[in-house]
């Protein structure tokens, strides 16, 4: 698999049902383990996924939408467990409910990926290039 955004959140960008503000909305980020999560990125729609995942993030900070192109401050996930290796991150809007909260973009792809948890921090680097976290 490559990074990419979710199909139906491209749908959603467009038509905004469900609505996706980037700039706005809460945005977080979710650390999932290939054995307990097998991303469809055409059919998976919202954050159902929640009992999956192995930390997640705070609210993305410092947020900007510029031509195009998503950024935001990294991210740091405190004191992950120990245990295997995680291969994906999941980037999501919060609605406060699993069950409307659109996914939004996979990463499984970068520095760092897949990363092997120690019950450390694990901090998260988005790309300093021209696409950031993604670019639509």
């Amino acid at each position: 698999m490559a990074n990419t955004l979710y199909s139906l959140a491209r749908q959603s960008f467009l038509s905004q049902s469900p609505s996706i503000d980037l700039d706005t909305d809460n945005i977080k980020a979710s650390l999932f383990r290939s054995s307990v999560y097998s991303p469809n990125t055409t059919t998976d729609q919202f954050y159902d996924i929640a009992g999956a995942a192995v930390a997640t993030s705070g609210n993305f900070s410092g947020k900007s939408v510029t031509l195009g192109v998503f950024d935001a401050a990294d991210i740091t996930f405190t004191a992950v467990a120990a245990g295997l290796a995680i291969q994906y991150i999941v980037i999501w809007k919060d609605t406060g409910v699993p069950a409307t909260s659109p996914l939004i973009a996979l990463i499984d792809v970068g520095t760092g990926l897949p990363v092997t948890p120690n019950g450390g921090d694990i901090t998260v680097t988005w790309d300093s290039g021209a696409n950031k976290i993604f670019k639509i």
